[in-house]
């Protein structure tokens, strides 16, 4: 099996790439960024590559390359795509229609899992429970209206045969290691990472509201569970929500002083940032995620074990 990774030079590629040669050490992986990324794993079947897959020529030579699946995670995280709309425009749609294309003419029938966003609902969904089917997206952000193209072109390709493709909506990934993103939701990872690394952080948001959440580890096994979904229980939608919990910013704050102490909590600094809080304030804080249990996804492991898990990582 060979399989493509793009956006893998960041947290959840990396994470991929690792658990996906974990699970399958025969498989060849290419992983490929702007910058080539470093290889996360021990493997020699793994491939590092520079990718700038805003240019057709480069990802005509990517999909030459005969992939079994791709998985499609690069992008502008949400507010780069804000405060740019061109960049945002270009990076995550026009670039990933063009992989679609080229998939669809030279490799058809490959898998695709196209990470996209809760940023794709709106107030509806903020007043009430998120479902992929009840609840009509209306994104408040470029970057939700951008994924939100992508998931409708993938399900139409999908429809035709074009491909196999698969979209998963994902939670904000906590605890995310490395540098603060251009994430609107950032500050949630950073709310803990830095203080455990002894430096004071920033609280942009209130402290009551919910925020829909995904440990690393769940999310990279229900990332390599996609892939193996049979298409035919994905049926004629290919979009699914996948499951997390809901915390909000105080709740996160006490399970790090419960985990890491009262001295390492108090390294957090309330600064409200409206822009931030305008953003945050339209994703839902309640899911079903009946859709994605029914298709073998798995449940997370909550609050305090992903914390603690971070730490562990970090010695």
């Amino acid at each position: 099996m060979r399989v493509i990774i793009t956006g893998a030079g960041g947290f959840v590629g990396q994470a991929l790439a690792k658990k996906f040669i974990e699970v399958s050490p025969d498989a060849e992986l290419v992983l490929a960024d702007v910058q080539a990324p470093p290889n996360p794993t021990t493997s020699t079947k793994v491939e590092c590559i520079g990718a700038d897959l805003t240019k057709a020529e480069v990802r005509e030579a990517l999909i030459d390359r005969s992939p079994d699946a791709v998985y499609i995670l690069h992008g502008i995280m949400s507010s780069g795509a804000e405060a740019n709309l061109e960049l945002g425009l270009s990076v995550n749609f026009d670039s990933v229609r063009g992989l679609l294309d080229t998939i669809r003419v030279k490799k058809p029938g490959t898998k695709v899992v196209f990470t996209s966003s809760c940023a794709v609902f709106g107030r509806a969904a903020v007043k009430n429970v998120a479902t992929e089917t009840d609840i009509v997206p209306m994104p408040e952000s470029s970057y939700g209206t951008q994924k939100l193209m992508v998931e409708f072109l993938l399900n139409d390709y999908s429809r035709r045969g074009f491909i196999d493709g698969r979209a998963v909506r994902l939670p904000t990934v906590f605890v995310r290691a490395g540098a603060p993103t251009a994430a609107a939701s950032s500050f949630v990872s950073g709310i803990v990472r830095e203080p455990v690394h002894g430096q004071e952080s920033e609280l942009p948001v209130d402290l009551n509201i919910g925020i829909w959440l995904v440990s690393p580890r769940t999310l990279v096994h229900n990332l390599v569970h996609a892939m193996n979904v049979p298409a035919e229980k994905f049926g004629y939608f290919r979009t699914v929500l996948l499951p997390g919990y809901t915390a909000t910013s105080g709740e996160i704050l006490e399970a790090l002083e419960k985990v890491a102490g009262k001295e390492t909590r108090a390294l957090v600094k309330e600064k409200r940032d409206e822009n931030i809080e305008r953003i945050v304030l339209s994703w839902p804080g309640k899911y079903d995620t009946s859709r994605a249990k029914e298709l073998g996804f798995a449940d997370d492991v909550g609050l305090e074990r992903t914390i603690k898990d971070f730490i562990a990582s970090t010695k």
